[in-house]
């Protein structure tokens, strides 16, 4: 566990977006596409060059009415409270992350310096982020359906594990009410940490009694418990 950490390498940045829009499976204006991937801190250490907000404002508003339609439609016999808990799960920071993943999203931002050497690449909010930003600039280069056409092949599969991505909201909250619903002991958790400090992971181990112990790394000690918390919580589901 402790060999995999230190071995562990952060994505570089590719600067070939080819395999990225055959990802996609749409075609961007390359000056869109790039306005897509810079993040603001890319853009504040080169003098203040356009970066990616105002094209994740628009992305989000693309993703929630993509995603709003379709529950909407697919789903008549649901009430408005629970359309919009699943709603919320597969819209969330979470879910967006795993697929900016599942793509490779995060080869292809444009980081300042800070960011890059604190694993930017790599942190759900910034993947989030991009993956909006994304959704904003296919509407804009494609219209409308082009882009939620790309909203339903990229984040439309996620309806079916809505429970897990809300659970991944706030993991321990979902672990503790699972483990009483059991009528188990609350979740423990233990901390381990590796690494310099300027580069310290951490893993953390989360026992529900005797039904399920799992781990889970990350960069703060929160982090850590989030992702054995889900990562329990999930087992507890399967």
């Amino acid at each position: 566990m402790h060999r995999a950490a230190s071995a562990r390498r952060e994505p570089q940045l590719t600067t070939d977006r080819g395999p990225l829009l055959a990802v996609l499976g749409v075609s961007v204006d390359p000056d869109l596409l790039e306005l897509a991937l810079t993040h603001r801190s890319y853009a504040y250490e080169h003098g203040g060059v356009p970066h990616n907000e105002r094209l994740e404002f628009l992305g989000d508003s693309v993703l929630g009415l993509a995603i709003t339609t379709t529950l909407y439609r697919d789903n008549p016999d649901l009430p408005e409270g629970e359309l919009a808990q699943m709603r919320a799960a597969v819209v969330s920071t979470v879910a967006l992350a795993e697929v900016a993943g599942r793509i490779g999203l995060g080869k292809y931002i444009l980081l300042g310096r800070g960011e890059e050497l604190t694993g930017g690449r790599e942190k759900a909010s910034i993947l989030a982020d991009t993956m909006e930003a994304l959704f904003g600039a296919v509407y804009l280069d494609q219209g409308p359906e082009e882009a939620r056409d790309l909203v339903m092949r990229l984040v439309g599969p996620l309806l079916h594990e809505a429970a897990r991505f809300g659970a991944a909201m706030d993991p321990k909250t979902h672990l503790q009410e699972a483990a009483a619903e059991r009528q188990a002991p609350a979740p423990e958790y233990t901390i381990e940490s590796t690494g310099p400090d300027h580069d310290r992971r951490f893993t953390a181990t989360v026992s529900v009694g005797n039904l399920v112990t799992a781990t889970g790394t990350g960069t703060s000690k929160k982090q850590a418990e989030m992702a054995a918390a889900l990562a329990a919580w999930t087992e507890l589901h399967a």
